[in-house]
């Protein structure tokens, strides 16, 4: 008596097997086509549901992002960069590669003048919204293309946007 057997694709993780990681939005897990038939006890299979973490899905939004934001000389890119302890924010020329302006909570005066533990908080992010744009106005900037970097548009990242525009720079 003949078995009938069916061809399934599952993504599998086996043990042994490295992850490819040289995908740039794969899951870096293998993709094999197994024949499902009588199960066999020495085959350990599991199933992985998510591959992708929160800084890989910023990482594609950013990219997303930077297909359509292009900074020129007339209008330069204002990119925001967040992390746990700073905030950084740049002007760039991507023409040419250049940073015409920036500014961070890393820099002697926002250091000295905001005393945080735990992260910048909005009022940090819109004193980084005063000064980059007085630092581009002082340099004949007045129109930027901005990037949020992969972020959502809230928090920290909308403080620093909307304090540039009270301060002079049109989006």
């Amino acid at each position: 008596m003949a078995m009938a057997t069916t061809t399934a694709t599952t993504i599998l993780q086996l043990p042994g097997v490295t992850h490819n990681r040289s995908a740039f939005l794969g899951s870096g897990v293998p993709q094999l086509s197994v024949k499902v038939g009588r199960p066999s006890p020495s085959l350990l299979l599991t199933i992985q549901a998510k591959a992708h973490t929160r800084g890989e899905d910023r990482h594609a939004r950013h990219s997303r992002i930077r297909k359509k934001v292009e900074g020129t000389p007339e209008r330069p890119r204002l990119c925001i960069f967040r992390s746990n302890k700073h905030l950084y924010v740049q002007v760039i020329d991507d023409t040419k590669m250049h940073t015409l302006a920036s500014a961070s909570t890393m820099q002697k005066p926002m250091s000295d003048e905001f005393n945080y533990t735990s992260g910048p908080t909005i009022e940090v992010a819109k004193r980084i919204g005063e000064i980059i744009a007085k630092s581009c106005l002082e340099k004949g900037i007045t129109k930027v293309a901005f990037d949020r970097g992969g972020y959502p548009y809230h928090g920290r990242v909308e403080a620093v946007a909307a304090s540039a525009r009270e301060h002079g720079l049109q989006f």
